[in-house]
């Protein structure tokens, strides 16, 4: 135990001997040279960090991400240099295991090497060992050595050989104070492999390494989408019946990150912008045919694809410059903003201040919106995808890691005006107390819970919905009992409104009517406007009253005015028209027949015609029956001949009951030659009558 103790100390002073270089132990990312100073937040679960600083010379600024949000990082990164420098490659670790990485450097820090295993892989190097002088002479080799105890069993001591220029010499490495490398790329190598293994500690982090290139010191941005928890609003709504209510809301963000928002510049954008996730940090592989050698190989026929420079060329100039557009309007919309103010727009890494580069009339101090043609070349347009609202914060925001925060966005005055809800499926007696809220601002208010107090008090909770300026909704918050209502589902009918023939059918229209009634009894002392919802179905048309008062995707309102003690009724009268579509020969029975032609609606020329069909379909059903009737005589005697052929194979020729079988055969036959003629007879009239039945109805148009 005393021997491997001996050795990690060991271990120790000489990693603790080597100079700390740019490269030594750097697992902290660069976020003091660009902190992050602004950042957007959508409520579609993302949000756009950006970073900004300087940078001196040709330089490298390293950032670390968890490694779930390399994809977004990949998807999204934008870069600028300000002062006219360049970036060559942003570079990341890859997903190879952390072991697979330590074993491509010289000097492997797989399995937790002793001082013994490391000096066992430098080998044939040349190194500097304080033993306690100096001794400086290429590693031969390591191994260990039986020590002699005085009073005890003999231990294990460990020895180097190096090869110096006065000869081989042993050196106990229990004796070694410290020990140097004097190849420097070695030692570089070591470095690295140490900085590596730092890495491996937080495996769930990567790091990005950004590098520029230019000259002096000059200012950079660094910006990126990446998942962020969806930003959330509450409100509190004090209602006053004399003047406008007081609403209050309160933006709910949260820093889940792994650094502290230091007076950061933020912004709340409500919209759902369209956001992905797609895989760019795994390697893909395309699969590649095998392809022989060919000894003779001869001449192919080759298809060539048509050229689209002149296409493409035809569509970026009649691109229209949306971008460039849409950053103006958002930097304008920012200056001389108030305390929450509005602005519209997909891209949400606009800033304050002048044109590409910072060139812009801004002053000191202003800032640029992105411009990645600065650093690097633009390769298309991009164009809106929608309207979005964002609330800047004025102040600067510092969040800690791991914390969150509420930040007031609205403070204003809305108009408000009270009314009880009532719909039979939310509570088939009372109605609930609502008010109607209109967004007399010109913010547009984010979905998310609502408080209201009444008179100083509580008085319930409710849910908003996504709120433009301008627009209203009802808000429900708590039962009204002081008001009942009593439905009640009156009749529904129906009766026959026209009827018409035409190409064989009958077109019947019919009108269903239903009637409904609320009584509606307020009990309280003071006058009450209740809002009746009554469902809205396809089809039906309102008869009683006129009109509602408002009418929703599936639900109409009617206001009733609801006097103290005094109960009210509103009569709700609902008309349908439906068409029913018969055939006149298939569909239609004796029944159908009586109840149109005594029909008060039927006109007579629709009645006279029926009356015929009718009549004409009776000929025919005569002309069958006798058919049937004539077939079912054939089949009888066909059956009885069949008897007697049997029979008249066990008599005798000349027997008297022979002879009669003889006889009444011939007179069956006789008959079967006069049924079958009378058959052909009556298919000919049924065919023709048929004929004749579609002909008519064919050509019919009757009302």
């Amino acid at each position: 135990m005393f021997v491997r103790l001996q050795k990690l100390c060991l271990c120790g002073m000489l990693v603790s001997s080597f100079s700390v270089g740019r490269f030594a132990f750097a697992d902290k990312p660069d976020t003091e040279k660009i902190p992050v100073e602004r950042i957007v937040l959508f409520n579609s679960g993302v949000g756009f960090f950006e970073h900004r600083g300087e940078v001196q010379g040709d330089d490298q600024v390293e950032l670390q991400f968890k490694t779930t949000d390399i994809n977004d990082l990949l998807k999204s990164m934008v870069l600028q240099d300000l002062g006219g420098g360049s970036i060559p490659m942003v570079s990341y670790g890859s997903r190879d295991p952390i072991t697979k990485t330590l074993r491509t450097f010289a000097i492997d820090l797989t399995n937790n090497p002793t001082l013994f295993d490391l000096l066992t892989q430098v080998r044939g190097r040349e190194l500097i060992v304080h033993a306690p002088s100096e001794i400086r002479g290429t590693l031969v080799g390591a191994e260990s050595r039986p020590q002699a105890v005085p009073g005890g069993e003999p231990i294990k001591a460990d020895y180097i050989t190096l090869m110096t220029e006065e000869g081989l010499q042993s050196v106990a490495i229990n004796a070694i104070s410290r020990i140097q490398m004097a190849d420097a790329d070695l030692e570089k190598e070591f470095r690295s492999a140490l900085k590596i293994l730092a890495s491996a500690h937080n495996t769930d982090k990567k790091t990005v390494t950004i590098t520029f290139q230019g000259e002096g010191q000059r200012p950079v941005r660094v910006g990126y989408i990446r998942e962020a928890p969806v930003w959330k609003t509450s409100y509190r709504l004090v209602l006053d019946e004399a003047k406008d209510s007081l609403l209050q809301g309160w933006a709910i963000v949260e820093n889940t990150g792994d650094q502290d928002w230091k007076n950061v510049e933020l912004s709340l954008v409500s919209g759902r912008p369209i956001s992905f996730k797609m895989d760019l940090y795994s390697p893909l592989y395309a699969s590649r045919p095998l392809v022989q050698q060919e000894l003779y190989a001869s001449l192919r026929p080759q298809s060539y694809d048509q050229d689209m420079s002149i296409t493409m060329i035809a569509k970026a100039q009649s691109a229209p410059a949306m971008v460039g557009e849409k950053f103006k309007r958002l930097d304008e919309s920012r200056s001389g903003r108030a305390s929450s103010t509005s602005g519209n727009g997909s891209m949400p890494f606009v800033q304050d201040g002048g044109g590409p580069g910072g060139g812009g009339g801004g002053g000191e101090g202003a800032e640029a919106a992105f411009d990645m043609s600065e650093s690097i070349a633009a390769v298309a347009q991009a164009g809106e995808v929608g309207e979005l609202f964002r609330y800047d914060i004025d102040l600067p925001v510092s969040i800690k890691r791991q914390r969150s925060a509420m930040l007031p966005i609205v403070n204003q005055a809305v108009e408000t005006s009270k009314v009880s809800i009532y719909n039979q499926s939310v509570h088939a007696k009372h109605p609930l107390n609502g008010i109607r809220l209109k967004n007399t601002s010109d913010l547009h208010l984010m979905q998310g819970p609502i408080t209201l107090f009444d008179g100083g008090v509580y008085a319930g909770d409710a849910k908003i919905p996504d709120l433009p300026a301008g627009s209203e909704r009802l808000l429900s918050y708590a039962m009204d009992l002081e008001v009942e209502v009593a439905p009640k589902h009156e009749a529904t009918a129906r009766r026959l409104v026209t009827v018409k023939l035409t190409d064989g059918l009958l077109h019947a229209t019919y009108k269903l009517s239903r009637s409904w009634s609320y009584t509606i009894k307020n009990s309280g002392d003071q006058p009450k406007t209740v809002l009746v919802e009554h469902p809205l179905q396809n089809g039906w048309k309102l008869i009683r009253p006129k009109q509602a008062d408002e009418t929703t995707r599936d639900q109409r309102r009617f206001a009733v005015e609801a006097l103290p003690g005094e109960p009210t009724q509103l009569k709700i009268d609902e008309e349908q028209t439906t068409e029913v579509v018969l055939k006149l020969r298939r569909q239609f029975n004796t029944s159908r027949y009586r109840f149109y032609l005594s029909a008060d609606k039927v006109s007579a020329n629709v009645k006279a015609a029926l009356q015929e069909i009718r009549q004409r379909g009776a000929a025919i059903a005569d002309f069958n029956h006798q058919l049937q009737q004539r077939q079912n005589e054939l089949k009888i005697i066909d059956q009885e001949q069949s008897r007697i052929r049997k029979n008249m194979q066990q008599l005798p020729r000349n027997s008297e009951l022979h002879k009669r079988y003889i006889k009444k055969f011939t007179e069956q036959e006789d008959a079967i030659e006069r049924l079958r003629a009378e058959i052909r007879e009556l298919k000919a009239a049924v065919t023709q009558k048929e004929k004749e039945l579609r002909d008519y109805l064919q050509g019919l148009e009757v009302s």
